[in-house]
């Protein structure tokens, strides 16, 4: 296996094996190259980076639970040196449908990657609902860019508290100790949860003029429940356990604006409420990979308005059986990494299938395992299969969670690291003094951020 940049790429040695190209690094392009090991073809995965992000992870490097690195193994590492795998780091920029290349660009370098079959897990990034401007001053988490920013923003509203506190600013203090976390899915519960955490236990004693337990952390969502996918029953259980942690729940409730000062809440029927808070940070919406509408508009497709791509049966374009789309890129199917991994499966199988002369249009058919989200220690919500009956809460739930990411964590080392970490989370063995070793890292300018894992 090896690792290249488009720029440097030199045309494979022709094989006489199927041609396959893999664009993305996520869920659904490492489990369709995983499914490709032993078939008969010459695989090129283009990623723009060289990492295998482990994002349901993601929110415990931007609380400064875990480094980076924990979660976000090269890819390599991922496919255990897979023989048919080379790999190209650059983004793929369009597509040649008629002449079957993806144009990949690195450092203003463009290559062409000729394929048999082409797989899109391009993954997505935030949406914003058409408020793109709310970027500035609510950031998303898709990338490990994007946690490590949001680790030195929720850090650093604790310092800017403790000096403003200190020079009688307590207005100011008030403000960086406020934080606001819009959109009530697993990231937005995650992320509130592990929040009240560092704010009741981790930090608490670690400032002489702020009191951590007195902030303020609010949890905005636009339906009328907490974790719209799961059922009501866990909804209300997912309310009381982030309100027995101090977060203030606002439901049915748009965030109508925001500011480097402040964002705007609006219910219908009543008048906004500007709240004044230093961290706002962005949990609602996805939107595709920008790639898939390209791909799309020049294979005749069609992309919904989160630039989703409506497939067949098979995962293909209507016309085009040699286009995969898998995960997040697809319409009418659950964004979940799950749901990444068994379409990701299915596309590479399919190709399997195909190079040894079986039947290859099987139809793809997503089997629901059940899902869970942590809230804090001893506190989480999820069920178990795909009729959602057998519901677990509090700690059930969050030794579920454990165990669920535990297995799926690729790299014994990173397992143990993770189980170190929560071990010492559930223990309060975990000091402030090991978090500030973790946040310590430097964390990148957000205007020079990009979303989305491709």
């Amino acid at each position: 296996m090896s690792v290249e940049s488009a720029q440097n790429t030199t045309a494979p040695v022709a094989t006489g094996r199927r041609r396959v190209v893999i664009v993305g690094s996520g869920f659904g392009g490492i489990s369709a190259a995983k499914a490709l090991a032993d078939a008969n073809v010459e695989i090129t995965l283009i990623s723009k980076t060289d990492t295998f992000l482990f994002v349901p992870m993601l929110y415990q490097v931007a609380t400064g639970m875990i480094a980076e690195q924990e979660i976000a193994p090269t890819i390599g590492e991922v496919l255990g040196g897979q023989d048919n795998v080379r790999i190209v780091q650059a983004e793929v920029t369009d597509i040649d449908v008629d002449g079957k290349a993806v144009i990949a660009t690195a450092d203003e370098q463009e290559s062409r990657y000729p394929y048999d079959e082409v797989i899109f897990a391009a993954g997505a990034g935030q949406s914003y609902f058409g408020n793109d401007h709310f970027a500035e001053f609510a950031p998303g988490m898709k990338t490990v860019e994007d946690a490590l920013y949001l680790r030195s923003l929720i850090f650093d509203s604790f310092d800017r508290a403790e000096a403003a506190a200190a020079a009688g600013r307590m207005e100011d203090a008030r403000k960086a100790l406020t934080f606001v976390v819009v959109g009530a899915g697993p990231t937005g519960l995650e992320l509130v949860g592990q929040l009240a955490e560092i704010c009741h236990r981790t930090l608490v004693d670690s400032y002489q003029h702020i009191d951590t337990t007195q902030a303020r952390i609010l949890l905005v969502e636009g339906l009328g429940q907490v974790m719209p996918p799961f059922s009501e029953k866990l909804g209300r259980s997912a309310q009381r356990q982030l309100e027995e942690l101090g977060v203030e729940v606002r439901l049915n409730s748009m965030a109508t604006d925001v500011d480097a000062e402040s964002i705007t809440l609006t219910v219908k029927g009543q008048e906004p409420e500007r709240i004044e808070a230093d961290t706002k940070i962005w949990a609602a919406g996805v939107q595709a990979a920008g790639i898939g509408k390209i791909v799309a508009d020049k294979a005749g497709a069609e992309a919904d308005r989160a630039g989703r791509i409506t497939v067949q049966d098979d995962l293909t374009l209507p016309g085009h059986p040699e286009i995969f789309f898998v995960g997040d890129m697809v319409a009418k199917v659950p964004g979940v990494a799950q749901n990444a991994m068994q379409t990701g499966t299915h596309a590479g199988e399919t190709i399997a299938r195909r190079t040894v002369g079986l039947d290859s249009t099987e139809p793809y058919e997503y089997h629901d395992k059940g899902s869970f989200a942590i809230i804090a220690r001893g506190k989480g919500v999820g069920y178990i299969g795909a009729d959602k009956k057998f519901e677990l809460t509090r700690t059930p739930a969050w030794l579920m969670w454990l165990g669920i990411h535990l297995f799926y964590l690729p790299g014994l080392r990173n397992r143990a690291v993770a189980l170190k970490s929560w071990v010492a989370d559930a223990t309060g063995a975990g000091s402030s003094k090991e978090l500030e070793q973790v946040r310590d890292a430097d964390a990148p300018d957000m205007r020079q951020v990009e979303r989305g894992q491709a």
